[in-house]
């Protein structure tokens, strides 16, 4: 659900641009209270992990459309919500940025649909009371199903809210809204089976980041988060560096609705005003944008091929994945630092001990 700036007005655009703004205050202020120091290289290499794997879209059989995995889910369950959305606006704010992959007026609404619902409803009002104490797999897979559905429901519909509060007739709402919540319907289950799978992993390898993040207490002294690092930097690794080679060639769910809405691949991008002026901007700092390498000089910015290649074996794309997830690692660690060097300022140093 990577909206384009052209399914938004800058006014619905800005506001969501506001709300999310204001929920990585929030998110921040209460990741302060509690952030537990070792819980930063996590945040910083799921986040690299979360990458890789939208780079993958997979088939939904009989449709002619594919999704991929959004990874709230995952944040929300091993670092807690609060630090899991810092870390999908860091995923988005990457994929914005540096590989064209939505809009720059559009990132506010793609935070809050693909963090927000996951973060701050599907996880504490879903995951956790159908979890339980997290020691179940099965518990652990049918939680991971039903809040991942109900996360991309939510955010499906936002889309079509967004798009409807924009004024793009268009997109008619009750026809883009049929569209939409059957087919992220379908992503939403692969999303669950994706979450429980990556939950158990760490689950059977480190108990503990789970308890500690359902409690946000601290891990005890002595637990070592080394395997489980490692485990997930070599999942970066190979998902962004060699399974992105086997992306599905279809159009994405948000695009495929689209399509069949109005018949067309899109819809029409305003040449003026602010929409024109963010995607100058985003034609200057994407260096590879669309996860490959910039055409060469006189080729066409778009190329169109009636049969594309699949597996679409290229250094651009493999390069993507890997660059994309050291800047995502890079952006994470970034907040996690800044916000613990923040919290050592403002609690000023320790009280001076009584004499004996």
């Amino acid at each position: 659900m990577h909206m384009a700036d052209a399914l938004l007005s800058p006014a619905v655009g800005g506001a969501f641009w506001a709300g999310t703004i204001g929920t990585i205050a929030y998110a921040s202020k209460r990741l302060k209270e509690h952030l537990d120091d070792r819980t930063i290289p996590l945040m910083g290499v799921l986040g690299a992990f979360i990458f890789a794997s939208q780079m993958i879209n997979f088939t939904i059989p009989g449709t002619g459309s594919s999704g991929h995995l959004g990874g709230g889910m995952i944040l929300a369950v091993l670092v807690g919500p609060h630090a899991a959305f810092l870390v999908m606006a860091s995923v988005l704010t990457v994929q914005a940025l540096f590989f064209a992959d939505g809009g720059l007026l559009a990132l506010g609404c793609n935070i809050w649909n693909l963090g927000f619902y996951p973060c701050f409803v599907a996880c504490p009002l879903i995951y956790k009371p159908l979890a339980g104490n997290g020691r179940s797999a099965r518990r652990i897979l049918v939680a991971s199903l039903a809040s991942g559905i109900v996360a991309l429901q939510l955010g499906a519909f936002s889309v079509v809210l967004q798009t409807l509060l924009s004024g793009k007739i268009a997109l008619p709402f009750t026809t883009f809204l049929l569209m939409m919540q059957p087919i992220h319907l379908a992503i939403g289950i692969v999303e669950g089976f994706v979450t429980a799978g990556v939950i158990n992993y760490v689950r059977a390898a480190r108990p503990e980041i789970l308890d500690s993040s359902a409690s946000s207490v601290p891990l005890a002294a002595g637990i070592s988060l080394r395997n489980v690092l490692i485990g997930l930097i070599a999942l970066a690794i190979v998902t962004g560096g060699a399974l992105s080679w086997f992306a599905s060639t279809h159009p994405d769910g948000l695009e495929w609705a689209i399509g069949k809405v109005t018949g067309k691949d899109g819809l029409h991008e305003l040449e003026h005003g602010v929409p024109a002026a963010l995607k100058n901007v985003q034609e200057k700092t994407a260096f590879l944008p669309g996860y490959g390498f910039k055409p060469a000089a006189g080729e066409p910015k778009e190329k169109t091929r009636e049969t594309p290649a699949w597996p679409n074996v290229d250094a651009g794309t493999s390069l993507s994945g890997l660059i994309g997830g050291v800047l995502v690692l890079a952006m994470a660690l970034g907040i996690g630092w800044a916000i613990r060097a923040f919290r050592g300022k403002r609690s000023g140093p320790p009280p001076a001990r009584p004499g004996i």
